[in-house]
Protein backbone atom coordinates (compact mmCIF):
# COMPACT_ATOMS: atom_id res chain seq x y z
CA UNK A 1 0.00 0.00 0.00
CA UNK A 2 2.80 2.39 0.91
CA UNK A 3 4.60 1.52 -2.32
CA UNK A 4 1.47 2.35 -4.34
CA UNK A 5 1.04 5.67 -2.55
CA UNK A 6 4.68 6.53 -3.14
CA UNK A 7 4.35 5.69 -6.83
CA UNK A 8 1.19 7.78 -7.10
CA UNK A 9 2.91 10.74 -5.43
CA UNK A 10 5.85 10.43 -7.80
CA UNK A 11 3.54 10.41 -10.83
CA UNK A 12 1.67 13.46 -9.56
CA UNK A 13 4.95 15.31 -8.90
CA UNK A 14 6.30 14.53 -12.36
CA UNK A 15 3.03 15.52 -13.99
CA UNK A 16 2.97 18.76 -12.03
CA UNK A 17 6.56 19.58 -12.99
CA UNK A 18 5.75 18.99 -16.65
CA UNK A 19 2.54 21.01 -16.49
CA UNK A 20 4.29 24.03 -15.02
CA UNK A 21 6.71 24.35 -17.94
CA UNK A 22 6.04 27.03 -20.52
CA UNK A 23 7.06 27.57 -24.16
CA UNK A 24 7.61 30.96 -25.78
CA UNK A 25 7.58 31.62 -29.54
CA UNK A 26 9.05 34.75 -31.13
CA UNK A 27 8.83 35.66 -34.82
CA UNK A 28 9.19 38.66 -37.14
CA UNK A 29 6.61 39.52 -39.80
CA UNK A 30 9.15 40.81 -42.31
CA UNK A 31 11.72 38.03 -41.91
CA UNK A 32 14.25 40.09 -39.94
CA UNK A 33 16.71 37.79 -38.13
CA UNK A 34 17.28 38.21 -34.39
CA UNK A 35 18.75 36.80 -31.19
CA UNK A 36 16.69 36.13 -28.03
CA UNK A 37 18.26 36.99 -24.65
CA UNK A 38 16.41 36.01 -21.44
CA UNK A 39 17.69 37.31 -18.10
CA UNK A 40 20.96 38.24 -19.78
CA UNK A 41 21.58 34.79 -21.30
CA UNK A 42 21.67 34.20 -25.05
CA UNK A 43 19.23 31.48 -26.13
CA UNK A 44 19.69 30.97 -29.90
CA UNK A 45 23.31 30.80 -31.09
CA UNK A 46 22.41 31.80 -34.65
CA UNK A 47 20.19 34.70 -35.73
CA UNK A 48 16.79 33.37 -36.84
CA UNK A 49 13.35 34.65 -37.92
CA UNK A 50 11.29 32.25 -35.77
CA UNK A 51 12.50 30.94 -32.39
CA UNK A 52 10.74 28.72 -29.84
CA UNK A 53 12.19 28.62 -26.31
CA UNK A 54 10.91 25.65 -24.28
CA UNK A 55 10.84 24.51 -20.64
CA UNK A 56 10.61 27.91 -18.94
CA UNK A 57 9.48 27.70 -15.31
CA UNK A 58 9.14 31.32 -14.14
CA UNK A 59 6.13 33.58 -14.98
CA UNK A 60 8.29 36.51 -16.11
CA UNK A 61 11.71 37.20 -17.62
CA UNK A 62 13.81 40.15 -18.71
CA UNK A 63 13.77 39.99 -22.51
CA UNK A 64 16.24 41.51 -24.94
CA UNK A 65 15.87 41.16 -28.73
CA UNK A 66 19.05 41.87 -30.73
CA UNK A 67 18.67 42.12 -34.49
CA UNK A 68 21.26 40.88 -36.96
CA UNK A 69 20.67 44.13 -38.87
CA UNK A 70 22.77 46.59 -36.86
CA UNK A 71 20.62 49.54 -37.99
CA UNK A 72 17.70 48.24 -35.88
CA UNK A 73 17.84 49.22 -32.21
CA UNK A 74 17.61 46.27 -29.76
CA UNK A 75 14.36 45.83 -27.80
CA UNK A 76 14.29 45.58 -23.99
CA UNK A 77 11.10 44.41 -22.28
CA UNK A 78 9.88 42.90 -19.01
CA UNK A 79 8.11 39.83 -20.42
CA UNK A 80 5.25 38.23 -18.47
CA UNK A 81 3.02 35.36 -19.55
CA UNK A 82 0.64 32.69 -18.34
CA UNK A 83 2.36 29.55 -17.07
CA UNK A 84 1.76 26.07 -18.51
CA UNK A 85 1.07 27.57 -21.94
CA UNK A 86 2.74 28.02 -25.30
CA UNK A 87 2.63 31.77 -25.83
CA UNK A 88 3.49 33.47 -29.13
CA UNK A 89 4.91 37.00 -29.45
CA UNK A 90 5.17 39.03 -32.65
CA UNK A 91 8.23 41.25 -33.20
CA UNK A 92 7.04 44.09 -35.43
CA UNK A 93 6.90 47.83 -36.06
CA UNK A 94 4.10 49.79 -34.38
CA UNK A 95 2.24 52.77 -35.83
CA UNK A 96 5.18 55.00 -34.91
CA UNK A 97 7.62 52.75 -36.85
CA UNK A 98 9.16 51.62 -33.55
CA UNK A 99 10.15 47.98 -33.11
CA UNK A 100 8.10 46.32 -30.33
CA UNK A 101 7.25 42.86 -28.96
CA UNK A 102 3.50 42.19 -29.02
CA UNK A 103 1.44 39.35 -27.51
CA UNK A 104 -0.02 37.25 -30.34
CA UNK A 105 -1.75 34.19 -28.86
CA UNK A 106 -1.48 31.31 -26.43
CA UNK A 107 -2.64 27.71 -26.02
CA UNK A 108 -2.34 25.26 -23.11
CA UNK A 109 1.01 23.48 -23.23
CA UNK A 110 -0.76 20.16 -23.80
CA UNK A 111 -2.26 21.52 -27.03
CA UNK A 112 0.99 22.79 -28.52
CA UNK A 113 1.74 21.46 -32.00
CA UNK A 114 5.05 20.17 -33.43
CA UNK A 115 7.35 22.97 -34.68
CA UNK A 116 6.79 23.90 -38.34
CA UNK A 117 9.55 24.02 -40.95
CA UNK A 118 11.79 27.04 -40.45
CA UNK A 119 11.25 27.30 -36.69
CA UNK A 120 14.31 27.00 -34.44
CA UNK A 121 13.61 25.23 -31.12
CA UNK A 122 15.92 25.69 -28.12
CA UNK A 123 15.59 24.56 -24.53
CA UNK A 124 15.76 27.48 -22.08
CA UNK A 125 19.29 28.00 -20.80
CA UNK A 126 19.61 29.85 -17.46
CA UNK A 127 23.35 30.17 -18.05
CA UNK A 128 25.31 30.23 -21.25
CA UNK A 129 27.57 32.18 -23.60
CA UNK A 130 27.92 35.92 -23.71
CA UNK A 131 25.39 38.11 -25.47
CA UNK A 132 26.24 38.92 -29.11
CA UNK A 133 27.08 42.49 -30.03
CA UNK A 134 26.95 43.46 -33.73
CA UNK A 135 30.14 45.09 -35.02
CA UNK A 136 31.06 46.45 -38.45
CA UNK A 137 34.56 46.11 -39.95
CA UNK A 138 35.62 48.39 -42.82
CA UNK A 139 38.52 47.48 -45.13
CA UNK A 140 40.08 49.96 -47.57
CA UNK A 141 42.15 48.77 -50.55
CA UNK A 142 44.14 51.25 -52.68
CA UNK A 143 45.36 50.44 -56.21
CA UNK A 144 47.82 52.62 -58.14
CA UNK A 145 48.11 52.47 -61.95
CA UNK A 146 50.90 54.32 -63.82
CA UNK A 147 50.85 55.07 -67.57
CA UNK A 148 54.01 56.45 -69.27
CA UNK A 149 53.93 58.14 -72.68
CA UNK A 150 57.36 58.76 -74.27
CA UNK A 151 58.35 60.74 -77.37
CA UNK A 152 61.90 60.17 -78.67
CA UNK A 153 63.31 62.48 -81.33
CA UNK A 154 66.47 61.80 -83.25
CA UNK A 155 67.60 64.23 -85.94
CA UNK A 156 69.72 62.77 -88.74
CA UNK A 157 71.81 64.85 -91.09
CA UNK A 158 68.92 65.62 -93.44
CA UNK A 159 65.75 65.39 -91.25
CA UNK A 160 64.07 64.16 -88.06
CA UNK A 161 63.16 60.57 -87.04
CA UNK A 162 60.31 60.50 -84.52
CA UNK A 163 59.44 57.43 -82.39
CA UNK A 164 56.28 57.49 -80.23
CA UNK A 165 55.32 54.88 -77.60
CA UNK A 166 51.62 55.03 -76.65
CA UNK A 167 50.50 52.38 -74.17
CA UNK A 168 52.95 49.84 -75.54
CA UNK A 169 52.39 50.65 -79.26
CA UNK A 170 55.41 52.00 -81.15
CA UNK A 171 54.89 54.49 -84.01
CA UNK A 172 57.95 55.59 -86.06
CA UNK A 173 58.05 58.50 -88.55
CA UNK A 174 60.92 60.00 -90.61
CA UNK A 175 60.73 63.70 -91.49
CA UNK A 176 63.51 64.85 -93.86
CA UNK A 177 64.62 68.47 -94.03
CA UNK A 178 68.10 69.30 -95.45
CA UNK A 179 68.17 72.57 -93.53
CA UNK A 180 68.12 70.84 -90.14
CA UNK A 181 71.29 69.89 -88.37
CA UNK A 182 72.10 66.83 -86.27
CA UNK A 183 70.28 66.72 -82.90
CA UNK A 184 68.90 64.18 -80.49
CA UNK A 185 66.34 64.58 -77.73
CA UNK A 186 63.81 62.72 -75.52
CA UNK A 187 60.51 63.96 -74.11
CA UNK A 188 58.41 61.85 -71.74
CA UNK A 189 55.33 62.29 -69.54
CA UNK A 190 53.95 60.08 -66.74
CA UNK A 191 50.29 59.92 -65.53
CA UNK A 192 49.47 58.19 -62.21
CA UNK A 193 45.89 57.08 -61.35
CA UNK A 194 44.92 55.86 -57.86
CA UNK A 195 41.70 53.88 -57.24
CA UNK A 196 40.39 53.32 -53.68
CA UNK A 197 37.90 50.52 -52.91
CA UNK A 198 36.12 50.35 -49.54
CA UNK A 199 34.27 47.25 -48.35
CA UNK A 200 32.26 46.79 -45.14
CA UNK A 201 31.49 43.53 -43.36
CA UNK A 202 29.22 43.07 -40.34
CA UNK A 203 30.10 40.37 -37.83
CA UNK A 204 28.83 39.34 -34.40
CA UNK A 205 31.28 39.56 -31.54
CA UNK A 206 30.48 38.63 -27.96
CA UNK A 207 31.12 40.42 -24.70
CA UNK A 208 30.14 39.23 -21.22
CA UNK A 209 26.85 40.71 -20.01
CA UNK A 210 25.63 40.20 -16.48
CA UNK A 211 21.99 39.15 -16.04
CA UNK A 212 19.75 42.22 -15.70
CA UNK A 213 17.14 42.30 -13.02
CA UNK A 214 14.17 44.69 -13.02
CA UNK A 215 14.31 47.50 -10.45
CA UNK A 216 12.96 46.60 -7.05
CA UNK A 217 9.48 47.74 -6.00
CA UNK A 218 8.06 47.68 -2.50
CA UNK A 219 4.35 48.07 -1.87
CA UNK A 220 3.77 50.15 1.26
CA UNK A 221 2.36 48.02 4.07
CA UNK A 222 2.52 44.75 2.12
CA UNK A 223 4.78 41.91 3.33
CA UNK A 224 3.25 38.91 1.54
CA UNK A 225 4.33 36.94 -1.53
CA UNK A 226 5.20 38.79 -4.72
CA UNK A 227 4.11 37.39 -8.08
CA UNK A 228 5.71 39.86 -10.53
CA UNK A 229 8.29 42.68 -10.30
CA UNK A 230 6.72 46.11 -10.92
CA UNK A 231 2.97 46.89 -10.85
CA UNK A 232 1.35 48.90 -13.62
CA UNK A 233 1.21 52.66 -13.04
CA UNK A 234 -2.20 54.19 -12.36
CA UNK A 235 -2.08 56.30 -15.51
CA UNK A 236 -1.28 53.30 -17.71
CA UNK A 237 -3.94 51.27 -15.97
CA UNK A 238 -6.55 53.97 -16.52
CA UNK A 239 -5.66 54.05 -20.21
CA UNK A 240 -6.00 50.28 -20.38
CA UNK A 241 -9.46 50.35 -18.80
CA UNK A 242 -10.54 52.89 -21.40
CA UNK A 243 -9.35 50.60 -24.20
CA UNK A 244 -11.27 47.65 -22.80
CA UNK A 245 -14.46 49.65 -22.15
CA UNK A 246 -14.44 50.99 -25.71
CA UNK A 247 -15.26 47.50 -27.04
CA UNK A 248 -18.90 46.51 -27.45
CA UNK A 249 -18.73 42.72 -27.31
CA UNK A 250 -17.69 40.72 -24.26
CA UNK A 251 -15.33 38.49 -26.27
CA UNK A 252 -13.50 41.53 -27.64
CA UNK A 253 -13.13 42.92 -24.13
CA UNK A 254 -11.69 39.60 -22.94
CA UNK A 255 -9.14 39.53 -25.75
CA UNK A 256 -7.96 43.10 -25.07
CA UNK A 257 -7.87 42.52 -21.31
CA UNK A 258 -5.72 39.39 -21.67
CA UNK A 259 -3.30 41.21 -23.95
CA UNK A 260 -2.92 43.99 -21.38
CA UNK A 261 -2.56 41.57 -18.47
CA UNK A 262 0.05 39.42 -20.25
CA UNK A 263 2.22 42.46 -20.99
CA UNK A 264 2.10 43.96 -17.48
CA UNK A 265 2.13 43.37 -13.74
CA UNK A 266 -1.03 44.22 -11.78
CA UNK A 267 -2.12 44.85 -8.23
CA UNK A 268 -5.00 42.82 -6.77
CA UNK A 269 -7.08 45.99 -6.64
CA UNK A 270 -6.45 46.56 -10.35
CA UNK A 271 -7.55 43.02 -11.18
CA UNK A 272 -10.77 43.67 -9.27
CA UNK A 273 -11.33 46.86 -11.29
CA UNK A 274 -10.83 44.95 -14.55
CA UNK A 275 -13.38 42.35 -13.51
CA UNK A 276 -15.96 45.08 -12.93
CA UNK A 277 -15.75 45.98 -16.64
CA UNK A 278 -17.40 42.67 -17.57
CA UNK A 279 -21.09 41.79 -17.44
CA UNK A 280 -21.07 38.01 -17.33
CA UNK A 281 -19.89 35.99 -14.36
CA UNK A 282 -17.98 33.56 -16.57
CA UNK A 283 -15.93 36.45 -17.97
CA UNK A 284 -15.10 37.69 -14.48
CA UNK A 285 -13.93 34.22 -13.45
CA UNK A 286 -11.80 33.91 -16.59
CA UNK A 287 -10.10 37.26 -15.94
CA UNK A 288 -9.51 36.42 -12.26
CA UNK A 289 -7.86 33.11 -13.17
CA UNK A 290 -5.78 34.57 -15.99
CA UNK A 291 -4.53 37.57 -14.00
CA UNK A 292 -3.38 35.52 -11.00
CA UNK A 293 -0.01 34.78 -12.63
CA UNK A 294 0.51 38.50 -13.37
CA UNK A 295 -0.34 39.93 -9.94
CA UNK A 296 2.20 41.60 -7.65
CA UNK A 297 0.49 41.28 -4.23
CA UNK A 298 -0.87 37.76 -4.55
CA UNK A 299 -1.35 37.70 -0.78
CA UNK A 300 -4.15 40.22 -1.31
CA UNK A 301 -5.82 38.26 -4.08
CA UNK A 302 -8.81 37.48 -1.89
CA UNK A 303 -9.92 41.07 -2.56
CA UNK A 304 -10.98 40.17 -6.11
CA UNK A 305 -13.78 38.04 -4.62
CA UNK A 306 -15.76 41.24 -4.06
CA UNK A 307 -16.22 41.53 -7.83
CA UNK A 308 -18.13 38.23 -8.05
CA UNK A 309 -21.90 38.01 -7.95
CA UNK A 310 -22.16 34.36 -6.85
CA UNK A 311 -20.34 32.55 -4.05
CA UNK A 312 -19.80 29.56 -6.35
CA UNK A 313 -17.42 31.78 -8.37
CA UNK A 314 -15.31 32.34 -5.28
CA UNK A 315 -15.09 28.57 -4.73
CA UNK A 316 -14.07 28.05 -8.37
CA UNK A 317 -11.31 30.67 -8.12
CA UNK A 318 -10.02 29.20 -4.85
CA UNK A 319 -9.84 25.75 -6.47
CA UNK A 320 -7.86 27.22 -9.37
CA UNK A 321 -5.41 29.03 -7.07
CA UNK A 322 -4.88 25.86 -5.01
CA UNK A 323 -3.93 24.02 -8.20
CA UNK A 324 -1.55 26.82 -9.28
CA UNK A 325 0.48 27.77 -6.18
CA UNK A 326 3.16 30.44 -6.48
Amino acid sequence: MKRNLLLLALIITCSWSFAQKTNLIFFTEGGEKFYIVLNGVLQNQKAETNVKVTDLTAPNYKLKVIFQDTTIKPIDKNLMFQQSTETTFNIKKNNKSEWVVRYQSEVPIAQSVPPPAGQTVVVYAPTGPAVPVPTTTTTTVSTTQTTTTGVNTTQPSNGVAVGINLGGVNVNMDIKDPTMGNATGTTSSTTTMTTTTTTSQTSMQTVPVAPTQPPAYTMPGYTGKVGCPIPMSESDFASSKTSISSKTFEDSKLTIAKQIIAANCLLSSQVKDLMSLFTFEDSKIEIAKYAYAYTYDIGNYYKVNDAFTFSSSIDELNTYIAAHPK
